[in-house]
């Protein structure tokens, strides 16, 4: 074991780990020319916050329907949408009030691989 230690030729220096990010933003070995040339921090932040903003799912309104089951023992249950006329799933985690059946809430519906669920659920006063 420890002539394996001594012999280990395996690791690199820094030097050859590091990688640069071109103007483009592609991985290069070849360090910027001058930090004054090209992109500034403050436009390479606005470039990579529109290459982010087309991926980012757009935020769907606040829905409204009725609690048709909920077992509170199990911490689960279903709401009747008014809009789509589905039930959509809630777990008891994504109450933000105290809620029973025939209950009027409003919630936001994210679409999972099972289906819609309800979050952030709170009853309409």
């Amino acid at each position: 074991m420890r002539d394996r230690k001594l012999n280990n030729d395996k690791g690199k220096s820094l030097e050859d780990m590091l990688a640069f990010v071109d103007e483009n933003g592609n991985l290069t070995p070849v360090p910027p020319k001058s930090a004054n040339e090209g992109a500034g921090l403050h436009e390479l932040a606005t470039v990579a916050r529109n290459r982010a903003t087309p991926h980012a799912p757009p935020a769907e309104p606040a829905r409204t329907g009725v609690i048709s089951f909920f077992n509170t023992s199990k911490g689960f249950g279903f709401i009747a949408d008014d809009n789509a006329k589905e039930s959509v799933f809630f777990h008891a985690n994504q109450l933000l009030g105290p809620v029973k059946e025939k209950d009027k809430v409003s919630f936001e519906r994210e679409r999972t691989s099972r289906g819609y669920n309800a979050r952030n659920v709170k009853p309409v006063e």
